[in-house]
C-alpha cells in the first residue's frame, strides 16, 4: 500500500523525458558503431551502454529509499573526498588523446572529472544554503569562489577544460539563486573578459587555442582541428527534414564522422533522423530542463532548491555546449551530451543527478496513509 502511494508521488513526466532520450540514445549508438567496435560483436557499445544503464536504474530505485537531506551532512567528507579523487587522477590516471583523465579499475575506465560534477554539486548546496541574501560585496563572495576555485585548477590541470567550464556554469547558477548582488555578478564577467588575454598566453594549451580558432573558422585547420566541426555540420545538414533512415547515414557509417557515438551523436541524429528527430530530442531536454527548475521550485528547503538549481544548471550547460558545438556556433569542448553520449562515467553521473530530482520531488510530497 505505501509503495504504491509513494510511486504515484513520482514525477513521471521527468522519468518519461530522460527514458526517450535513453531509448534514443541506444538506437543511435547502436546505428553509429555497429561498423568500428572493439571487438567482433557489432554491438559491443550498445550492449554496454545498455547493461550500465540498468545499473544505473537500480541506484536509482535503491536511492529512492533515502531522503536527499541526508547529503547534506556529508558535504565537507564528499568535498574532501572529491579532492582526493581528482589528485589521484594526476599519480595514478591514464593518458588518453592529450589528457590525463581516466583512472582504471578492472575493465572499466572512470572518469573521476564526471563524478566530480555531481559531488561539487552537492557540496555547493550544502556550503551555500547560509549564504542566500548575503551575497552583496566581493568579500562576501571570495569564499565560495576559493570554495569552488580548488576543484576548478585540479580538473583544469588535466586538461579538461570543458569541465572546469561546467564548474562555472554551476557556481554562477547557484549563487543566482542565493540572490547574489547583479552588478557584482556583472563585474565577474567583467574582471573574467579582462583576464581572457591572460588565459590565452598562460593557461590555454595549443590544441585549445586552436579550437577557439578553427570555431571562427573551421577553414584554418580543415583536416585537423576544425575537421570534426565540418563533418558534424556536414552530417546534420545532409539530414534535411526526415533525415536518411537509421544505419543509412554516410558521414557516421563510413566513419567521416569523429567521436560519433560520444561528443558528436546530436550530429548523426541530424544526418540520419532529420530535423524531426533533432526537433524532438531538443524538446526532450526542455521537459527534462522544465521539470529540473520546477522541482526546485517546490523544494521546501534551501538545501533541495539549491541541488535542484546546480543539477538544472549543469544540463543547461551541456545541452547548450554540446549542441551549440555540433552545429558550429561553439568551440569544441569535449563536453558530452545528457543521457545520449556514450560513456559510463557521464551516464551514471547524469543519472544520480536525475535521482537527486526525483527524491526532491517525492520528499517534498505529502503521502497520505
Amino acid at each position: 500500500m505505501f509503495v504504491n502511494k509513494k510511486l504515484r508521488k513520482i514525477d513521471v513526466v521527468l522519468i518519461a523525458a530522460v527514458a526517450a532520450i535513453i531509448i534514443m540514445s541506444l538506437i543511435t549508438i547502436s546505428s553509429a558503431t555497429h561498423v568500428n567496435t572493439p571487438s567482433d560483436d557489432r554491438y559491443w557499445f550498445l550492449q554496454r551502454q545498455g547493461i550500465f544503464t540498468l545499473i544505473n536504474i537500480g541506484i536509482i530505485v535503491f536511492f529512492m529509499n533515502f531522503d536527499y537531506k541526508m547529503l547534506q551532512a556529508y558535504g565537507k567528507k564528499i568535498y574532501i573526498f572529491n579532492l582526493i579523487m581528482l589528485l589521484a587522477v594526476m599519480f595514478v590516471g591514464q593518458s588518453a588523446l592529450g589528457a590525463q583523465r581516466w583512472i582504471q579499475l578492472g575493465p572499466i575506465s572512470i572518469q573521476p572529472s564526471e563524478f566530480s560534477k555531481i559531488m561539487m554539486i552537492i557540496c555547493m548546496a550544502s556550503f551555500f544554503q547560509d549564504k542566500i541574501g548575503k551575497l552583496n560585496t566581493l568579500s562576501d563572495l571570495l569564499p565560495l569562489l576559493g570554495y569552488v576555485g580548488v576543484p576548478f585548477l585540479l580538473v583544469l590541470k588535466q586538461p579538461d577544460l570543458g569541465t572546469s567550464l561546467v564548474f562555472m556554469a554551476i557556481f554562477i547558477g547557484m549563487i543566482f539563486a542565493c540572490g547574489v548582488n547583479l552588478k557584482l555578478l556583472f563585474g565577474m564577467f567583467a574582471a573574467a573578459l579582462a583576464c581572457a588575454p591572460l588565459l590565452w598566453m598562460f593557461v590555454l594549451k595549443e590544441y585549445q587555442k586552436m579550437r577557439i580558432m578553427v570555431f571562427v573558422d573551421p577553414n584554418v585547420d580543415p583536416l585537423g582541428s576544425g575537421y570534426h566541426i565540418i563533418q558534424s555540420k556536414i552530417a546534420i545538414g545532409s539530414g534535411m527534414i526526415f533525415g536518411k533512415g537509421l544505419f543509412g547515414g554516410t558521414q557516421s557509417q563510413l566513419n567521416f564522422l569523429p567521436e560519433n557515438h560520444t561528443d558528436f551523436i546530436f550530429a548523426v541524429v541530424g544526418e540520419e533522423l532529420g530535423f524531426i528527430g533533432t526537433t524532438f530530442l531538443l524538446l526532450m531536454y526542455l521537459v527534462l530542463l522544465w521539470r529540473g527548475i520546477k522541482i526546485a521550485q517546490m523544494a521546501q528547503d534551501s538545501f533541495g532548491m539549491l541541488l535542484g538549481v546546480g543539477i538544472t544548471s549543469m544540463l543547461v550547460f551541456h545541452v547548450l555546449v554540446n549542441v551549440g558545438m555540433t552545429a558550429g556556433i561553439m568551440p569544441v569542448t569535449g563536453i558530452p551530451l545528457p543521457f545520449m553520449s556514450y560513456g559510463v562515467s557521464a551516464l551514471t553521473t547524469n543519472m544520480l543527478a536525475v535521482a537527486i530530482l526525483l527524491n526532491i520531488y517525492l520528499r517534498n510530497q505529502k503521502l497520505q496513509f
